[in-house]
């Protein structure tokens, strides 16, 4: 039996390279990421440390930036940069590696962020 077209699961096309799994267009073209609303966000960047979950290591965690996924890993990795470490983007929280919450404050200042601090 052949399966139905529509259910497959297109991602490559020798034609058009990559394509979208939702929408089916080629990710240049991508109307779908395009339609998503921006995480509602209250204007203040918080930034804290953590530890919890991690086995003792500290980590920094940059939350309530009101970016899409993709601007908000380049500004991840802008920050990943500024602080010389390293760091991943999860659930729309930046977290980089080790207890940099001055160096990430002046960098979202310099980007013209209002910085707070959040935690202890």
């Amino acid at each position: 039996m052949r399966k139905n077209t529509s259910s497959s699961g297109l991602v490559y096309s020798t034609e058009a390279g990559r394509m979208c799994p939702d929408c089916r267009q080629p990710m240049a073209a991508c109307i779908c990421k395009q339609s998503k609303p921006l995480p509602k966000s209250d204007g203040v960047v918080r930034v804290s440390r953590s530890s919890k979950g991690r086995g003792g290591k500290i980590v920094t965690l940059v939350t309530g930036l009101a970016l899409d996924d993709l601007a908000l890993a380049q500004f991840g990795k802008q920050l990943k940069a500024a602080c010389g470490s390293g760091g991943t983007v999860k659930d729309g929280v930046i977290e980089v590696q080790g207890d940099h919450c001055d160096q990430v404050m002046q960098t979202l200042q310099k980007h013209g962020y209002t910085a707070k601090r959040a935690g202890g």
